[in-house]
């Protein structure tokens, strides 16, 4: 197994483009919408070798954190060859404009306002649209929307629907975030959002790591002699994570994973990406507490043609942001035409 080494990738500039009113699925109305994303390489003059790569919950429109080994010159998304256009999903706090609180934002949504930057861009043609976790439900939702226009698809971490264990934790995260709203401080409010994510932190990562890792090792700094390594390890995940993130975008996108239906208002999953007609590839992870292996091959065998892989690692689902050369032989063998067989589709 091999976990990620440190981001390598020059910071791509973020910018915006002014996309006017925007109606969500719900009927409201954001009268103004800028949508933030990064390219990193050049768009060709055909136009059609953009590699489309959506972030997972809690990350933006610069790749460089956690797709950063993965692209440049020579690298599974290589920069030569490949532009990399990442979009900053709407509800997240990372430069596209913000819904108003309580607004439900989903992965449609998600994937409408693309098309829209897709298309200013003057893209015709996306190589391969990819994500995990919420980027890989998106990236279905992408699939499904705009198939034609698309050549492959790689979905690393995530199911076809929201499943009821991933929904009973995002509502324990939720209830944790409202608790510290409750209480009407800023203090409680960070507090409610560090537990949330520590709650978060237990289904990202696996048993057996934080075993290997810290067992009942005792935090020696500690003035507190019954402190233990993961209960300092899960506070610092807490903390960090409300120095840089904001607590009514993590409700939002909470609620957008838990309205991820594929099916929804559709016959079935093969029906859902009929319009699609190039390589699919679901990837599912071992240990993944939060999207089980067996939750990616539902899908995956739904669909003539889709193709399974599987990341073997001790990290459980965050494996897809660490098992670099795992992921990255994945990205290879689908931009590479290296297949056997091509996803065909369905006839409608």
């Amino acid at each position: 197994m091999s976990a990620a080494q440190p981001a390598t990738l020059a910071v791509p500039p973020v910018h915006t483009l002014e996309t006017g009113a925007f109606e969500l699925e719900d009927g409201t109305i954001l009268p103004e919408v800028e949508q933030a994303y990064t390219l990193s390489g050049q768009v060709n003059e055909a136009r059609d070798n953009v590699v489309l790569l959506l972030h997972s919950l809690t990350g933006s429109a610069d790749p460089s954190p956690t797709w950063g080994p993965l692209i440049g010159p020579g690298r599974p998304l290589d920069t030569d060859r490949y532009a990399v256009l990442a979009p900053n999903l709407l509800g997240s706090c990372y430069g596209t404009t913000r819904p108003p609180t309580g607004t439900r934002v989903t992965p449609r949504d998600m994937v409408r306002l693309v098309v829209r930057l897709v298309e200013a861009l003057d893209i015709r043609s996306i190589a391969l649209a990819t994500g995990g976790s919420l980027g890989g439900m998106v990236a279905l939702e992408w699939l499904a929307h705009a198939g034609p226009r698309t050549r492959a698809g790689v979905a690393f971490a995530a199911p076809a629907a929201h499943t009821a264990q991933a929904i009973a934790f995002n509502h324990i995260q939720r209830r944790a975030v409202q608790l510290g709203q409750q209480a009407g401080t800023d203090e409680a409010v960070a507090a409610g959002l560090g537990l949330a994510r520590m709650a978060a932190m237990l289904t990202y990562r696996s048993a057996a790591e934080f075993e290997v890792r810290f067992g009942r090792t005792l935090q020696d700094s500690s003035e507190d002699s019954s402190y233990f390594a993961i209960q300092s390890y899960l506070d610092h995940q807490g903390r960090k994570f409300v120095e840089r993130f904001d607590f009514e975008s993590y409700l939002t996108l909470l609620d957008t994973m838990d309205a991820h239906d594929l099916t929804r208002g559709r016959e079935g999953v093969a029906e859902a990406l009929q319009a699609f007609a190039g390589p699919l590839v679901g990837v599912g992870v071992t240990g993944d507490l939060l999207y089980a292996p067996r939750d990616v091959r539902r899908w995956v065998d739904a669909v003539p043609g889709a193709e399974y892989r599987e990341i073997a690692s001790l990290h459980g689902h965050d494996a897809f942001l660490l098992e670099t050369e795992q992921v990255g032989s994945i990205l290879r063998e689908i931009l590479s035409g290296e297949r056997t067989e091509a996803h065909s589709g369905v006839a409608a």
